[in-house]
């Protein structure tokens, strides 16, 4: 069995197509997407025409949530240019999507981790705030009650595996579309890929167990990068330049 897993697209429709035409050229059939898929000043329209159009399984991220709990006065700088871009079959379409699924019977899939969308199941934050390998204790109580050899997780953008004592996997493919982000909850803290490329994972079956494939796509990155600083987020604009938050 092989498949790809997306995640953190954030509206970046550029980066989306080119990564599924990536997976197109490996002859992959199977596509799971972890979710926060529109949210940004990008072309979330496009994305969910694409999303909604291709059929690829989904689930709810943190952002994705916010879109249809949140009334647009509400939203914000986020979710709001991206609202404004979404039909009512884009919107009703995240109505449909899962808090966490089980794909094929053999990966367990959520956008943070099982204890909520906001969580991240592999890294903890440091008091400088930067994103850092969490303990295998603490991953492994998070992976409580889950029997599927496979594990599946997005929200940091940070391509990671993680191997538990009992041999098993857990994956964050990276970001297809955001290669930098930064927020200030709990405290100021800050992710950066260091490059722009669109990023994935292709997880393959073999004899050994489950083989981890990372691939960065290149694109049309500076288009997206001066849409959205003429849109107003001028760190997202840096990230997608060259993967580096301006400081």
């Amino acid at each position: 069995m092989i498949f790809a897993a997306i995640a953190d697209i954030h509206g970046n429709c550029a980066a989306l197509e080119a990564v599924l035409e990536d997976i197109a050229k490996l002859g992959i059939k199977d596509i799971v997407n972890l979710g926060d898929c529109f949210s940004g000043p990008l072309e979330a329209g496009f994305t969910g025409d694409v999303l909604v159009g291709n059929w690829i399984p989904s689930i709810r991220g943190n952002h994705d949530r916010e879109l249809i709990e949140r009334a647009p006065e509400n939203m914000g700088s986020w979710e709001k240019p991206a609202h404004a871009q979404l039909t009512a079959a884009h919107l009703d379409w995240l109505h449909t999507l899962p808090f966490s699924m089980v794909f094929r019977d053999v990966a367990y899939c959520c956008h943070g981790s099982p204890l909520g969308d906001l969580d991240y199941w592999l890294e903890t934050l440091s008091p400088e705030g930067v994103l850092k390998l969490r303990p295998l204790a603490e991953i492994e109580e998070r992976a409580e009650g889950i029997t599927q050899p496979l594990m599946l997780c997005g929200h940091t953008h940070i391509p990671r595996a993680v191997q538990l004592s009992d041999g098993r996997l857990i994956v964050n493919p990276g970001s297809v579309g955001c290669p930098g982000w930064k927020d200030d909850t709990p405290f100021d803290h800050h992710v950066e890929a260091g490059h722009a490329l669109a990023t994935y994972a292709v997880l393959e079956e073999t004899g050994r167990g489950w083989q981890v494939y990372f691939r960065n796509i290149r694109y049309d990155n500076l288009a997206m990068s001066e849409m959205a600083r003429v849109n107003g987020i001028p760190y997202l604009a840096d990230a997608l330049t060259n993967g580096w938050l301006k400081r």
